[in-house]
């Protein structure tokens, strides 16, 4: 392989990463917030209203959200960073 070819590559791809800072949406950092639980719209039924028991994967017409887990709003950290 020809030296110039490997210049010609690394010049691209110089390029290319430059044209993608140049061209990528900036958004202010404090625009974005977690979502809140309250932006959620889970379906519930009405109390006393009777449940249908299902075990395993199934489509029914009248389905409802019983439970919806642990929802929690905790940062992101990385461990064991510099291995």
């Amino acid at each position: 392989m020809p030296v110039w070819l490997v210049y010609v590559g690394i010049a691209l791809s110089v390029v290319s990463f430059g044209l993608q800072l140049l061209t990528a949406k900036k958004t202010p950092s404090n625009a974005t917030k977690p979502a809140a639980f309250e932006d959620f719209d889970f379906p519930q039924s009405a109390e006393g209203t009777p449940q249908i028991v299902v075990f395993g994967d199934v489509w029914i017409e009248d389905w409802t959200v019983a439970w919806y887990g642990n929802y929690r709003n905790e940062a992101i950290t990385a461990s064991g960073a510099g291995k």
